[in-house]
């Protein structure tokens, strides 16, 4: 969740601190600290990992899934190379 909040420039300081000695981003440090001020009451929820579903897309064996950009990149290059050329736009004269 995000929300606006008036820390003061001294705490700041140390957050920041703390956030470059620990290698870790200024919000973890300041979600730590505060946990760590708030006691038991403040421990993260746990929550569970999430489902996932497995979907068979139907393509047969043999094709190769990776490959599936570079035929439709082929198949707009024979597209564009069989289309008629337009003539080039002469200039306006005015």
């Amino acid at each position: 969740m995000r929300t606006s909040l008036a820390i003061d420039d001294d705490l700041v300081g140390l957050l920041k601190r703390r956030a470059q000695e620990l290698g870790l981003p200024f919000k973890e440090v300041v979600n730590r600290t505060l946990r760590a001020g708030l006691g038991e009451d403040a421990k993260p929820l746990r929550r569970s990992a999430p489902k996932v579903f497995s979907h068979s897309f139907g393509f047969k064996p043999g094709i190769d899934l990776d490959k599936l950009n570079q035929l439709v990149d082929e198949l707009e290059t024979e597209t564009y190379a069989a289309a008629p050329l337009m003539p080039p736009r002469r200039p306006r004269r005015g």
